[in-house]
């Protein structure tokens, strides 16, 4: 089996990975606090670890991550519905890898997927479970929540507008950076992008539990993607798309009426302040290490200094 048909095998796990993740975090918000949807949340993570994971395999092998998602196995209102489609997921998730370890013989690769394959066995068992405990919890909770409870019937148009569009970036951001990480051959400029990644995976999360918490759905998905290969074009893509959203929250937050969500807004918007300042810090790292790597400009050779003339040469004969 060729690398290249290695990394197509890989990029259908990658792709379930990243539908997992974004799945099971649009339940887990849509739940709001509570001890499940804590639980949903933390095997998110464990699902960003794989992804992390499997996308490294596929740059060792010459390949290039895609950060497309495969397609849901289904997000409705209802959490016991959510349940069994995470049920779902998980087998699915479990038959590719079990496919790709007997079809893939680099046993390096055959043991990551058996190690990353354990635990989609123990999220298989974990969500079976939660259906239960969805059904229960459903069925303890009163006919109708009390007025004061009850999710709003739907959102401000205007403030859902702004949430969307901070939502979408957010996700947007974090796939681009997350790319920008795998194909960074500098580590520790890598690892600074995923650091900054992880942030803003924290502002996706803070503004899809306010849009649920307006009645509105959190839409997680991506406007356009700047995944050059070279890592100054890399960072000077996510200065670009930095400042345009700083710039969009800046307009956006004397709209804002509520205070909480200003400050929290206005928070996330002086977070992608310092993104911009330490990206242009690491894009002038990456500048002065091209320099430094340059190969010499070679000099024109001096012209050599004129002989003095021979005593022959004076009278236009040549000398022994």
């Amino acid at each position: 089996m060729t690398n290249a048909e290695i990394i197509a095998l890989l990029q259908e796990d990658l792709k379930g990975e990243l539908m997992a993740i974004v799945q099971y975090l649009r339940h887990a918000y849509a739940m709001g606090e509570g001890e499940l949807a804590a639980e949903i949340e933390a095997i998110a993570r464990e699902e960003m670890r794989h992804f992390d994971w499997v996308a490294e395999t596929i740059v060792e092998l010459g390949g290039k991550p895609s950060m497309e998602r495969g397609a849901f196995t289904g997000i409705t209102d209802d959490v016991v519905q959510n349940m069994r489609a995470d049920v779902q997921a998980e087998v699915d998730a479990i038959n590719l890898y079990r496919q790709h370890i007997e079809a893939i013989p680099d046993p390096k690769i055959q043991r990551l997927l058996s190690r990353i394959l354990s635990d989609e066995e123990s999220h298989h068992g974990d969500f079976v479970h939660f259906v239960d405990k969805a059904g229960a919890m459903a069925e303890a909770a009163p006919a109708e929540a009390p007025a004061a409870e009850a999710k709003p019937a739907g959102p401000p148009a205007r403030l859902a507008a702004i949430l969307h569009e901070g939502i979408q970036h957010e996700y947007t951001v974090i796939l681009q950076y997350l790319y920008h990480r795998f194909m960074m051959p500098d580590c520790e400029i890598g690892n600074e992008l995923e650091m900054q990644a992880i942030n803003e995976m924290q502002h996706l999360g803070w503004l899809s539990e306010e849009m649920e918490g307006i009645g509105g759905t959190p839409e997680i998905e991506h406007t356009g993607l700047e995944l050059p290969d070279d890592p100054e074009e890399m960072l000077e893509a996510d200065i670009k798309v930095e400042r345009m959203v700083t710039a969009a929250y800046s307009r956006q937050i004397p709209e804002i009426e509520d205070p909480g969500l200003k400050d929290l807004v206005t928070r996330i918007r002086d977070h992608e302040i310092y993104h911009i300042e330490l990206f242009g810090d690491l894009l002038e790292e990456v500048e002065a290490q091209e320099k430094e790597s340059a190969p010499p400009e070679e000099k024109p050779a001096a012209p050599s200094a004129p002989q003095p003339p021979t005593v022959g040469s004076l009278f236009g004969q040549k000398q022994d």
